[in-house]
């Protein structure tokens, strides 16, 4: 198969790297130093190339702020029976688009980064697959992952973006919360130490990721939550309530059973 991807930066790389040995593989950028360390494919910097290469799936692996308006840029110069597909992890009006766009589309997830996940070991991240749009396209994709060893999840665009809120979101800013209020500790202990580990790989996240996780629509319902059970937390210690935090105790041991 004749495959383009947008964008060179990590996750392009990597599917790129991924595809390259089984597929005719083309990457366009903007920007020709980005493409340095592309090998085994062809690397465009110009539309007029892609127009000669005639892809027959389009990867859009470009940040979610211009995933849509490269899409944009991309169509006039791909052939109709070009299917669409992207990766971006927050999916808000990417059913719309893709609807109107008059190609044919595959939208995925890999919830894992190239920049904290162990790329060479993956049969303990997962993969959603949007469950509209092409069947051949879903095929594919649902076939790749499967050899990486991903778990591989089906949901709707908008049941995507309620998943993603809930699991990403919610430790991302416990994360955050964490390192805001941080203080060197000459002797910390395993439980600070476990956590420091976990807010060191969040934070070495591409900057342009968490904004898309956290500018997610649903993120602001997780983060109300988050706000209402500390704000119990604090009446507990405030009251010193014995009982009450006993209660709370086993409200939450029960939810991570």
């Amino acid at each position: 198969m004749k495959i383009l991807i947008l964008g060179a930066g990590k996750m392009g790389a990597f599917f790129t790297d991924l595809l390259s040995f089984d597929h005719e593989v083309a990457v366009y950028d903007i920007d020709p130093k980005r493409l340095r360390f592309m090998y085994n494919t062809q690397r465009f910097t110009s539309l007029d190339e892609i127009d000669t290469f005639k892809p027959e799936l389009t990867i859009n692996a470009v940040s979610l702020k211009y995933t849509l308006t490269v899409f944009e840029q991309v169509m006039p110069h791909l052939p109709k029976s070009c299917i669409l597909s992207d990766i971006s992890s927050v999916k808000t009006g990417f059913k719309e688009f893709y609807e109107a766009c008059g190609f044919r589309y595959v939208s995925t997830h890999p919830m894992f980064g190239p920049t904290f996940a162990n790329l060479g070991k993956l049969n303990d991240e997962n993969a959603i697959i949007i469950s509209e749009g092409d069947y051949m396209g879903r095929c594919f994709f649902k076939d790749l992952y499967s050899r990486l060893g991903l778990n591989i999840f089906e949901y709707t665009f908008e049941e995507h973006d309620q998943t993603v809120a809930y699991s990403l979101s919610i430790p991302f800013i416990s994360t955050f919360a964490f390192a805001a209020v941080m203080k060197h500790q000459d002797a910390p202990g395993t439980t600070f130490k476990r956590h420091m580990q976990i807010a060191k790989g969040v934070l070495s996240e591409d900057d342009t990721l968490l904004r898309e996780i956290l500018f997610n629509p649903y993120t602001k319902g997780q983060v109300e939550q988050i706000r209402k059970e500390m704000k119990e937390i604090i009446e507990i210690i405030d009251n010193r309530d014995e009982e009450h935090m006993q209660q709370y105790l086993t409200k939450i041991r029960k939810n991570i059973k």
